[in-house]
């Protein structure tokens, strides 16, 4: 039996696939569960016109987050942070300080997006930090820690 998966399921498929399993498994439980529906000449053709404008959006949402990749790519930061004499931060430095500093200068990236190279930063220096923009598009920006 062919049907259509309506969500990423582990060892089967992803979501949109149109796959063949057994008539027990989709009568059974893929069905019931709103996993999957079942795979009928009209499903197909809207299934293939919900992929046609899904393609359309995720093209403008990726020209989107290179545009703004671009952007980026110009930006330094300054964080400042408190420290002792030899240069430690009390604490560290994490994803929310770079993404309230990236708010000061007008760019909205939620913190989960951000990632650092170290685990963590916990002296003054210059290090680089990782923004995922999209799932295909990363970019790398340099920001420094320096002290109050």
């Amino acid at each position: 039996m062919e049907v259509i998966l309506m969500q990423d399921i582990p060892n089967l498929g992803y979501k949109d696939d149109i796959i063949k399993v057994k008539n027990g498994f989709a009568v059974n439980y893929l069905i019931p569960k709103g996993l999957a529906i079942n795979a009928t000449d009209s499903a197909k053709k809207a299934h293939a016109e919900i992929i046609k404008q899904r393609a359309h959006k995720e093209a403008k949402i990726r020209q989107e987050a290179e545009s703004l990749a671009e952007k980026l790519k110009t930006l330094s930061l300054s964080i400042g942070a408190k420290t002792s004499s030899k240069g430690k931060i009390f604490g560290s430095v994490n994803s929310i300080q770079i993404s309230e500093a990236l708010k000061e200068k007008g760019f909205d990236i939620d913190r989960k997006n951000i990632t650092f190279k170290e685990d963590l930063i916990k002296e003054v220096g210059k290090y680089h930090a990782r923004i995922k923009l999209h799932k295909e598009v990363q970019i790398e920006i340099p920001f420094e820690i320096v002290a109050e």
